[in-house]
């Protein structure tokens, strides 16, 4: 049985999503919750993993449940309710306990064909920055960054949409040995909200290692009037790393949304995320 799980978390506190020996990280704090409930292991297949202190407002995972596991669910939970699948987003709230840093917020049985990371269609992701407009809140500091001085927001989103497309974004990813740095970025943008504080708004059918923030750091640099709007496409061109920008700080981030197609194209769009992602590592 698949289950399909909607997370939220502050990941301040985390060393990211993917388990790690002696470290605290998402996936093992859900993954040692879930055990407790079902008295084995089981793992978490995530949309996205998050770097050490990003954060996620509607992260999306799946679980694989066999059998026995499922029967535990259904007994503890009574074989007469209408949706024990719902019941365990409760239970591991209740493992997690009162104000933890990491929630299910839902849990259901996944459409047939679905895949939390493969039937992804995309990611979407938040940047908060406050520069001297914005000024400084105490109450927001865990998911915003401060920077000094006042930025630019006009010719940062500019720059921003000038980055849109299907490339080769080696320029902003931290390379990992065998992954692939070819993205489609979707969307680009940068506001104001109410609060004077900068918004970026980062969607993507997928990001590599460190993306969003090397993106959000060159759009930065601009703002700052230390580039210019079209240095952003000709560093992106060059295919490798610089120190023109720097990649700014996870606690701003947060992932908050991911996108996926209607049920019946889920097994489809896996399938050919698979080949594709196959693809461009072997070449």
């Amino acid at each position: 049985m698949r289950i399909r799980l909607d997370i939220a978390y502050d990941g301040t506190q985390f060393r990211g999503w993917a388990k790690q020996p002696r470290l605290r990280t998402v996936q093992g704090t859900l993954e040692a919750a879930l055990a407790r409930i079902i008295g084995s292991e089981v793992q978490f297949v995530v949309a996205g993993r998050t770097d050490a202190g990003v954060h996620a407002a509607d992260q999306v995972a799946h679980v694989d449940l066999d059998d026995e596991q499922w029967s535990r669910i259904l007994t503890r939970h009574g074989r007469s309710s209408h949706d024990p699948a719902g019941s365990i987003a409760g239970r591991i709230r209740g493992v997690l306990g009162a104000y933890s840093d990491v929630t299910v917020r839902r849990s259901s049985i996944a459409p047939e064909g679905f895949d939390a990371r493969f039937s992804a269609v995309w990611r979407r992701y938040r940047y908060r920055l406050a520069d001297e407009v914005a000024g400084y809140d105490p109450a927001r500091r865990l998911d915003t960054t401060s920077i000094r001085g006042e930025l630019d927001v006009r010719a940062m989103d500019t720059a921003a949409q000038t980055l849109i497309g299907l490339h080769d974004f080696a320029a902003y990813c931290k390379p990992r040995e065998g992954a692939t740095t070819i993205r489609t970025l979707l969307d680009y943008r940068w506001h104001r909200d109410a609060d004077g504080v900068l918004i970026a708004e980062v969607k993507a059918d997928a990001f590599c290692h460190s993306m969003v923030r090397a993106l959000v750091g060159a759009c930065v640099a601009v703002g700052e009037q230390r580039l210019d709007v079209s240095d952003l496409v000709v560093l992106r061109d060059a295919l490798e790393r610089t120190s023109e920008f720097k990649v700014l700080a996870a606690r701003g981030l947060t992932l908050t949304e991911v996108g996926y197609p209607a049920d019946d194209l889920l097994a489809v769009r896996a399938e050919q995320t698979r080949a594709r992602r196959d693809s461009e590592n072997s070449g």
